[in-house]
């Protein structure tokens, strides 16, 4: 796919192609079509960031909740989106043995109940070493620091997202 052919598409299929760039939440890329055509990826993804950052707070709190555990009970159930599957795979996250996944369990339950979102990190950015350190140097943030944080790595996680549809590196 490349921006042409994105600009000329249907409210409709522009969400299907690029609602799944923010994890189960369509709306983004819904609200971003009318701001067609774009001329470059980078204009793309700024006009993406932008209706995040204009949606308000109850919307990207919902957006940061939309996100699932890390090697958490959907993962395991095999009920991750494909790229949610790929990208917590790439990290070596899917192939933990019963120790390593038990430390992840804790550190996700801690995590939400301080947080009251799941921890974010761009798992194909990261091994499940960098992951884990992360985990523990990100728990002791303040909320608003935590959040700002899950922000940045929802727009590196949605960078490579459209990197893959658009079939390009960033």
């Amino acid at each position: 796919m490349n921006l042409q052919k994105i600009n000329a598409l249907t409210e409709s299929e522009f969400t299907a192609i690029l609602g799944p760039i923010f994890e189960h939440s369509p709306w983004i890329a819904e609200r971003a079509w009318a701001s067609r055509p774009f001329d470059s990826a980078s204009a793309l993804l700024a006009r993406l960031y932008a209706v995040v950052e204009e949606a308000g707070d109850a919307l990207q709190l919902a957006l940061l909740q939309a996100h699932p555990d890390l090697v958490g009970r959907l993962a395991r159930a095999g009920a991750l989106t494909s790229e949610s599957t790929n990208e917590q795979n790439s990290a070596g996250l899917l192939a933990l043995d019963d120790a390593s996944m038990s430390r992840f369990e804790s550190l996700n339950a801690a995590y939400r109940a301080r947080f009251g979102f799941p921890f974010i990190i761009c798992a194909r950015l990261n091994s499940t070493d960098t992951i884990l350190t992360a985990f523990e140097a990100r728990l002791p943030n303040s909320p608003e620091k935590e959040r700002a944080t899950a922000w940045q790595e929802v727009k590196k996680i949605a960078s490579l997202r459209l990197d893959d549809i658009l079939g390009t590196k960033s």
